[in-house]
């Protein structure tokens, strides 16, 4: 731009003689582009109505660099384009309809509210989707964070339109326009009075509109405001029915999100209002298509409602057929709510599912289900590879723990003492730490005890080296039972401490020493030999020959 124009484009803003319209407006249609930019941007800085008036009527026909010009100084038109979305003349309607898009003129809502209102408006209908749109619009400035770059407020900004939408929508039976309620229902949160009134008069001539957009608009703000209704301590029936009936992909998608990994206490207790839930009811095969976390909150979601208990596990059936991992996890969980032969079945049929947790949480399931054969199943399982699977075994298994054991123990007969001994030792990981305490103790009863508990619970090699040291106990009685104890020892250490108390000087420990011999050779037949010849001394001294040292244990570990 040359120095004279702009010296003149400056007077032409600067000077208070509003004669200058006359030569800024035609200068919008010059030929030469920086004429016409020099003579927009004038008539904005001067607040010239008429030039206003004329850069509106062009709106229609602008460029990027005139509309980048009107952006910068878009607070300066409000007034013009209110007397614009009024006309009745339709471009200029249209111009500043889109300019009110263009520039987020939320101050123009409540003059786009009185043309939608108004019968004899010819562009009534172009006055009503703007109002909607530039509602939309609001409602995204308030989902995000705010632009420092904006001077309002958006906060602010809603609460001023929500009350201009609020008489609108008591006017609704004179008007029956529904973008106003559908851009009231995108603004207000469920606190709303005017909304609260509609939805507990039936008879209001907004309810029947007003509840049939909740369940079905698919604008983002309507769901959220529907949504709420599920923490909302006292929320309405009709809000709740609508949410119930809805259908549509992205607010089921929206809701499996709200509910999530668990609701909250309110969400609980309205969703078992919910008697029933159309897309779940419709076609459960639906559920197989969601993703891992939408499944577990549609588990979430049918077992905490009001819905018919079979559903539900057709449910909870279908997701550990077909289901993935999030999905048959949550319904394993829940399948704990379900008793009888049919789920009992299923449970079982589900411990042979590939993912660990799933099986976890059958495994807790076994016992209060009375499955037969659940005790044994859950000591397999003990042995299972998985942590989580051993973990839910022995949590299922807990009351066999060595102190429990220990109370009841002399309580027991023989095959009882055996059976729970040999649980507790599987079960109970401290099971062998606990009973060596018994075997050290100064207690001669408590040692016996603690020897008859290794016996029962098949761990002698486990706590062989306490038994051990009982075998030179001061009391054959002991010494016995600790020979006994050992008779499920495989080292090399008890196989030559046994052949040793073959020379004790008491009978009964011989006796004892010599079963546990047996049973080793038994189960080791390379030992055989050395027992018969330990018998024959025993049995016949003469026919032996001369004494000779104990031979020691063969060079070989024996097998564990």
């Amino acid at each position: 731009m040359s120095s004279g124009l702009a010296t003149t484009l400056r007077v032409l803003t600067k000077t208070k003689n509003e004669a200058v319209s006359a030569v800024l407006v035609p200068s919008l249609d010059c030929a030469d582009a920086g004429v016409q930019e020099g003579a927009l941007l004038a008539i904005l800085q001067r607040y010239n109505v008429a030039g206003q008036r004329e850069i509106v009527r062009r709106l229609h026909t602008i460029n990027d660099r005139w509309r980048k010009i009107l952006a910068d100084n878009y607070g300066r038109m409000t007034a013009v384009l209110r007397d614009a979305v009024l006309s009745s003349e339709h471009q200029l309607c249209v111009n500043g309809c889109q300019a009110a898009l263009w520039f987020r003129e939320y101050d123009l809502m409540p003059a786009l509210i009185n043309a939608a209102e108004d019968e004899a408006h010819p562009n009534r209908n172009l006055a009503a989707a703007t109002l909607l749109q530039l509602a939309e619009l609001l409602y995204e400035e308030l989902a995000q964070p705010r632009d420092s770059r904006r001077r309002r407020d958006p906060s602010l900004v809603r609460e001023h339109v929500i009350s201009a939408l609020e008489k609108s929508v008591q006017r609704f039976s004179k008007h029956r326009r529904i973008e106003v309620l559908e851009a009231f229902l995108l603004l207000v949160n469920r606190d709303n009075c005017a909304l609260k009134q509609i939805l507990q008069e039936p008879h209001h001539p907004a309810f029947v509109p007003l509840i049939d957009m909740l369940a079905h608009s698919k604008r983002g703000g309507v769901m959220r405001l529907l949504l709420s209704f599920l923490d909302d301590p006292r929320a309405p029936s009709v809000g709740l029915n609508a949410l119930a009936k809805r259908t549509d992909p992205k607010f089921i998608d929206y809701l499996l999100k709200k509910v999530g990994y668990e609701p909250s206490a309110t969400a609980s207790q309205n969703i078992k209002r919910l008697e029933t839930i159309s897309w779940l009811h419709a076609d459960q095969r639906f559920v197989t298509t969601l993703d891992d976390a939408s499944q577990h909150a549609a588990v979430q979601l049918a077992v905490r409602s009001g819905m018919n208990r079979q559903e539900v596990y057709q449910l909870l059936e279908r997701l550990l057929n077909e289901g993935k991992v999030g999905g048959r996890r949550a319904a394993a969980q829940a399948l704990a709510q379900f008793n009888g032969a049919q789920a009992n079945g299923l449970a079982l049929r589900t411990l042979q599912d590939k993912d660990p947790f799933v099986q976890a949480q059958i495994a807790v399931q076994l016992r209060p289900r009375g499955i037969p054969g659940a005790l044994s199943k859950l000591v397999e399982m003990m042995s299972s590879p998985h942590e989580p699977v051993k973990q839910a075994a022995r949590q299922s298994l807990d009351e066999f723990t060595f102190k429990k054991l220990l109370l009841t123990f002399d309580l027991l007969d023989d095959d009882n003492r055996r059976q729970t001994g040999e649980l507790v030792a599987q079960v109970d990981p401290l099971a062998a730490e606990q009973l060596k305490i018994e075997l050290t103790t100064a207690s001669r009863t408590r040692r016996l005890r603690g020897l008859a508990m290794a016996n029962a619970m098949q761990i002698a090699d486990q706590v062989e080296e306490c038994v051990l040291d009982l075998l030179s106990d001061d009391d054959y009685v002991i010494r016995a039972e600790a020979a006994k104890a050992l008779s499920g020892s495989n080292s090399l250490a008890v196989y030559a401490a046994l052949r040793e108390m073959l020379a004790d000087r008491s009978f009964v420990v011989q006796e004892a020493a010599e079963e546990s011999l047996l049973a080793i050779a038994t189960r080791h037949p390379a030992f055989g030999e050395d027992r018969l010849r330990d018998r024959n001394r025993r049995e016949n001294p003469l026919a032996a020959g001369p004494q000779t040292p104990v031979a020691p244990a063969p060079e070989k570990e024996l097998l564990r």
